[in-house]
């Protein structure tokens, strides 16, 4: 049964992931999502990214999007202003809880490399080397925009996140393999099962960071609508007041949604908005 029908009001916040659910496997945001996305904003709809993306990788959803909403970044560790390039807020894990998370990880996972993601006071802040990696990290995404420096720098300073990869693993196994041993110092989560999993300050998830977004525009969760395809997103997914997992959404994606739309690929996106914006 179709949430929202023309009985029910209109969401009032709508949230969506970016890879794998807002843009298609080109990078690209296509016309009819584009145009769906302006409509709810001229009716006066919030409209918010929610992404694992840092801050700096924002700018090219904004130019397809030819919008800039606020973005929760990070899986839930910063909210930044795309309009004004302003990080609002962030959640960072402590040196000591890092060098902790470290030696766990190269224990359990031998061989595995890491990295840490930090922030400034705006997406591009020369004041802060946002991305830095150990020189046996390999990278899991195109183009990377890191720093190689030591393993003692890599958790030298506050991070919003720490990634571990491993890439003769799947990150499922990873998560399975650190999550006992981490228990509750740490939020556990990946975007792909490419041998990466991404670790943040406890109970910081896109469901958090959505939840501090609502709170600045007043809107309640029951009036939120979410996109996600991974699991990274199942919290913003059940929190919202109606999640929907795309079509291409992994397992864990898909069993917490209200529904499941098109894939990112076919406007899933925009199949689910146009029920109220075309």
């Amino acid at each position: 049964m179709e949430w929202m029908t023309p009985l029910h009001p209109k969401p009032k916040l709508v949230a969506t992931d970016v890879d794998g659910t807002l843009i298609d496997d080109a990078d690209k945001v296509s016309a009819r999502t584009k145009s769906a996305v302006n409509a709810l904003v001229a009716d006066g709809a919030t409209f918010v990214l929610a992404t694992g993306r840092p801050p700096r990788w924002i700018d090219p959803v904004v130019s397809e999007l030819g919008y800039a909403p606020l973005a929760v970044c990070g899986n839930g560790a910063v909210i930044y202003d795309s309009a004004n390039d302003r990080v609002l807020s962030s959640h960072t894990l402590d040196v000591e809880t890092l060098g902790w998370l470290a030696e766990l990880a190269e224990h359990a996972l031998p061989g595995c490399g890491l990295a840490t993601e930090r922030v400034g006071a705006s997406a591009h802040d020369a004041a802060t080397q946002q991305f830095v990696s150990s020189p046996n990290y390999e990278h899991a995404w195109l183009n990377p925009d890191d720093t190689v420096v030591s393993h003692a720098e890599v958790i030298d300073s506050p991070a919003i996140k720490m990634l571990i990869r491993l890439s003769s693993a799947r990150s499922s196994q990873m998560r399975a393999a650190l999550a006992p041993l981490i228990g509750d110092r740490a939020e556990i989560t990946y975007s792909t099962e490419n041998g990466l999993i991404e670790l943040a300050v406890p109970r910081v998830t896109k469901a958090s960071g959505l939840a501090e977004v609502a709170r600045r525009v007043g809107v309640e969760d029951a009036s939120i609508i979410a996109f996600g395809d991974m699991p990274n997103d199942v919290p913003m997914l059940t929190m919202a007041g109606h999640g929907v997992a795309m079509g291409n959404a992994h397992p864990e994606a898909r069993a917490a949604a209200d529904e499941v739309t098109g894939s990112n690929i076919d406007n899933g996106v925009a199949m689910v908005l146009e029920r109220w914006w075309s």
